[in-house]
């Protein structure tokens, strides 16, 4: 029986996980970090339209889910995983950190391959529930782009052009979400739920 359970929190990028795992108080486990560096041949790329040739970073072949389920299973069973820290300005890993549960009985797992993780958490027995937060398309474009733009995550052209592309992927992105097995909500009512 496992020490510890995950909460998994997905959604498309901006809708709330970051925020909604700081509200919960709980150690984050954050699956974006375990993206492929930049320079890695075996990344997927963008085929056509605008973007065509670049790096499809929202595909599911652009993050190693391996690890990552490694370090949620070492996670539950042993309360500490050394896991990597990935810059997206960088488009690389820059070192690494020790998430460290401290006697939690409970941790997140937020990021938008998020959906990937739920059926092996729950298979495992280590699944404590999995959430898809939302808002409306427009909410989540403004926060996603005010956020990257704070950050000089990309040059701003880079960031609009994805924006745009990502809000009109946003009800697919959902939609995944919840045929993986995450309930959607808003992060106020998963906050509610998760604290009740």
């Amino acid at each position: 029986m496992s020490s510890a359970q995950v909460v998994v929190l997905a959604g498309p990028s901006g809708a709330g996980k970051s925020r909604l795992a700081e509200r919960l108080d709980l150690p984050v486990l954050r699956l974006d970090d375990f993206y492929k560096d930049g320079d890695d041949p075996t990344l997927p790329r963008i085929t056509h339209g605008a973007n065509a040739g670049l790096v499809d970073w929202d595909h599911p072949d652009s993050w190693h889910r391996a690890d990552a389920l490694a370090a949620l299973r070492q996670l539950c069973a042993t309360g500490r995983s050394e896991v990597p820290v990935y810059e997206i300005a960088r488009n690389g890993r820059c070192g690494s950190r020790t998430v460290d549960l401290e006697g939690s009985t409970r941790f997140v797992a937020e990021g938008i391959f998020a959906p990937d993780v739920v059926a092996a958490c729950r298979e495992d027995g280590i699944l404590a529930a999995a959430y898809c937060i939302t808002q409306h398309p427009l909410v989540t474009f403004w926060r996603r782009l005010t956020r990257d733009l704070r950050e000089h995550r990309k040059p701003p052209l880079m960031l609009l052009r994805r924006g745009f592309a990502l809000m009109r992927d946003q009800q697919r992105v959902v939609a995944h979400a919840v045929g993986a097995g995450c309930r959607k909500a808003t992060g106020d009512r998963a906050y509610v739920e998760l604290t009740r």
